[in-house]
């Protein structure tokens, strides 16, 4: 995992016995770009690009991309290992004696701590949560034990939180068998939307793999499974909802227009008119401005993007605004792209550090944010002092 990018791809084409032109025609990318990247003439490519070089080297994302967990001190405490060995605890193989014997957490509190370990989750507070995780999951096994059907829903969703922070921070590999564990666990109850939901966790994890066609699969299809009938809720909206804004990223991640599916979630949206929450997330016309914005941003269309932000409020004295939190930043990420496309420098860097702002710790495990910027720095002929303020909060010089 050492070295630049570029080297880490030299190193693995020519394991693979590959010349450059030969990557080139198998990942559908053009020699050029390979030959900039392994001279160091280009310091990045979009996610999407490394992706295809990562699969056409039948390697995963991660061997090309730097996915140290970069928490750093602000770790508060807490620790990767402790959140496998619960995740990964011997007493949950079949047959074996259950380590779940403490004395169960009342329902009602538990539901309470899952609830604000995912209130921090979204603020960007990793450290916290990651702290949290393997007492939460240990309670919530515990009560589930002792409860059964009733404590599914705070288990699931204490997989479902560790899932989602394992992949901010670059263990994929833990997030996929989190969230297996929230289907599994959801599987048992008799709520349908939340073991739907939990197909989203395990189908963003994918994403995070570059596995585009089995994310967009996993997700699309269990939307189809539980579209809404004319007479169906809320609830059943936003679930299904959120189910087609998760095949938005790995749809144009294998280079096709999500059309179909921004049309479709934005009628569910409009049919709503306004957010309704759904297992701590939320879905409203919003979220399909948001999806729309990095579709197109992704897609190398600015003008469309920028178009899509617009729809969006941003947070002001006299509004809190449309998205909070990591959601707020992610999108930022996204109009910061739009703009460096559309050759706004400027506007690019300014928009990259307005995100930082939402939750330095978070921003550093972007890798969008850090794709971009070493774009930026290969664009300016002088370094600003915004976008060094930006390679030092992102360590991209590490």
């Amino acid at each position: 995992m050492s070295g630049t990018i570029g080297e880490r791809l030299r190193r693995a084409r020519r394991e693979h016995g590959m010349t450059q032109e030969d990557l080139a025609r198998a990942a559908g990318v053009s020699v050029d770009l390979i030959s900039k990247l392994e001279q160091g003439r280009r310091e990045s490519a979009r996610i999407t690009t490394l992706a295809k070089l990562a699969n056409a080297l039948d390697l995963e994302i991660s061997h090309l991309l730097d996915k140290r967990d970069r928490l750093g001190p602000d770790r508060d405490g807490g620790s990767v290992l402790a959140v496998r060995n619960v995740l990964l605890s011997p007493s949950l193989l079949p047959g074996m004696d259950t380590d779940d014997d403490d004395t169960p957490t009342p329902l009602d509190e538990l539901e309470r701590s899952v609830s604000r370990a995912w209130d921090h989750y979204w603020a960007g507070a990793f450290g916290e949560v990651l702290t949290a995780l393997p007492g939460l999951i240990g309670e919530a096994r515990a009560t589930h034990t002792s409860l059964g059907a009733p404590a599914v829903r705070p288990l699931a969703l204490a997989y479902a939180l560790a899932s989602n922070l394992m992949a901010q921070i670059g263990r994929t590999d833990l997030g996929l068998v989190a969230a297996e564990r929230a289907i599994t666990v959801a599987h048992t109850g008799d709520d349908m939307l939340l073991w739907a939901t939990m197909h989203a966790e395990y189908a963003w994890v994918l994403l995070h793999q570059g596995r585009y066609a089995e994310s967009e699969k996993v997700a699309a299809d269990m939307a189809a499974r539980i579209e809404p009938s004319f007479g169906d809720g809320e609830k059943e909206i936003a679930a299904w909802g959120n189910l087609l804004m998760t095949a938005v990223a790995p749809a144009v991640g294998q280079d096709r227009t999500p059309e179909e599916y921004l049309r479709l979630a934005g009628a569910g949206a409009e049919r709503l008119g306004r957010r309704v929450r759904v297992y701590h997330t939320s879905f409203a016309p919003p979220t399909v401005a948001m999806q729309a914005t990095y579709a197109y941003s992704v897609l190398k269309k600015p003008a469309e993007a920028l178009k899509a932000a617009k729809r969006i409020r941003p947070p002001s004295k006299d509004h809190p605004g449309d998205l909070r939190g990591i959601s707020w930043g992610a999108h930022l990420m996204d109009v910061a792209q739009a703009h460096f496309d559309a050759g706004r420098l400027n506007a690019a860097t300014t928009t990259l550090l307005e995100a930082q702002q939402v939750s330095p710790v978070w921003f550093r495990h972007q890798r969008i944010a850090q794709a971009l910027v070493r774009d930026i720095r290969e664009t300016e002929k002088r370094l600003s002092p915004a976008t060094r303020r930006l390679t030092r909060a992102l360590g991209v010089d590490d």
